[in-house]
């Protein structure tokens, strides 16, 4: 097939996985090599999708990042790998002239996400982050709907991600979890917060408070690992969302609401039948009285189509056109570490009012 793009899939782990489904599945991919450090696992991997079984090229499988040149005009990286490893991949990656994806976020440092996206305008390769909820097509409907006005004047948002695990043990709840609700409120709103708060608490793993100093590499909080974490940003326009993060809560919930003065827009990705719902109503003065006027509920229809997949397909349509992604480009993924940065700086002041500095991009 005509313009068939080689793909490397590094690090096959819970994400890494779906990453490479799809791009096995991709009419115009090779996968010419997937990397993971673990044996037992790149065995899994090749029995599960029969790679050794492959009758076009033989796919490499190795434990060792470097073996990747050894492959004829391979065009790009996939990288799934933990983030503290992104700075160094990624940069290897672009030295040796790939296009790449990383896993979100981008790095867990913000000098060194600029750093990145530098090179890879300097290298003219793209470098995309694989913010999935940005290619959801319920978040791209709910943007339409906002930013069409049809819930009036923004008042504020709200937004709820817990669970019971997977608790992770490099990063804390909020780089585990905040990110997604980050880039779904400011898609909606068109804007970056101005000003955020951050307080948590921290209840498996206050030992690392102990053990561990925060590092460019490693960016916890004084707390420790927090458990629980709860978020406000503030917007230009004044707009508030406040997010709720937890991975030591067995009611699981994906839920964010942005509320207007005619009406609020609820996205539950819980909701088989109506994950993007659209509730009209307002409130009325008759007699002295705040009356509700103009209820009412609608069900917003969605295309049917992986969010994963709308990432590979974008990035394959990036390498073909060699032009960056707007919605998840390298400098999307800055934004949105630098937001979590400046969370962690509001932990580590008990919930202390950090103002962003925006001109790292």
């Amino acid at each position: 097939m005509t313009n068939q793009i080689k793909i490397a899939v590094v690090g096959v782990g819970r994400w890494g996985v779906h990453l490479l489904r799809n791009f096995l599945e991709h009419p115009q991919v090779t996968v010419a090599a997937v990397v993971d450090p673990n044996l037992e696992r790149l065995a899994t991997i090749q029995r599960q999708y029969f790679l050794s079984n492959k009758t076009e090229e033989t796919v490499l499988l190795t434990t060792e990042w470097h073996k990747i040149k050894q492959i004829t005009d391979l065009d790009a990286v996939v990288i799934a790998t933990p983030a503290s490893t992104h700075y160094s991949l990624i940069t290897n990656a672009l030295d040796w002239g790939y296009h790449v994806l990383a896993e979100k976020p981008l790095t867990l440092n913000l000098k060194e996400c600029h750093e990145l996206c530098q090179l890879a305008q300097k290298r003219q390769r793209q470098l995309m982050v694989d913010h999935t909820y940005l290619f959801h097509p319920a978040v791209e409907r709910g943007q339409a709907i906002v930013q069409e006005g049809k819930l009036g004047d923004l008042r504020y948002g709200y937004a709820c991600r817990t669970h019971l695990g997977p608790v992770r043990q490099d990063v804390d709840a909020l780089w585990d979890l905040a990110i997604h609700d980050i880039a779904i409120f400011n898609s909606w709103l068109g804007q970056q917060p101005v000003s955020v708060q951050a307080s948590g608490r921290v209840w498996l793993q206050e030992k690392v408070r102990r053990t561990t100093t925060p590092s460019p590499h490693h960016p916890i909080s004084l707390l420790g690992l927090a458990d629980l974490v709860w978020v406000t940003l503030t917007y230009p326009n004044g707009f508030q969302a406040y997010i709720h993060l937890c991975w030591l809560n067995p009611d699981k919930q994906r839920r964010l609401v942005v509320v207007g003065s005619r009406g609020s827009l609820i996205f539950d990705e819980m909701s088989a039948t109506s994950p993007l719902t659209l509730l009209h109503g307002e409130l009325e003065m008759q007699s002295n009285h705040f009356i509700p006027v103009n209820q009412s509920q609608q069900v917003l229809q969605i295309e049917k189509n992986e969010p994963l997949k709308r990432v590979c397909d974008r990035f394959v349509h990036c390498i073909h056109n060699n032009t960056p992604c707007m919605v998840s480009s390298g400098w999307v993924g800055t934004q949105l570490v630098n937001i979590l940065a400046a969370l962690t700086e509001s932990l580590n002041q008990n919930g202390k009012l950090v103002v962003l500095n925006t001109n790292h991009y």
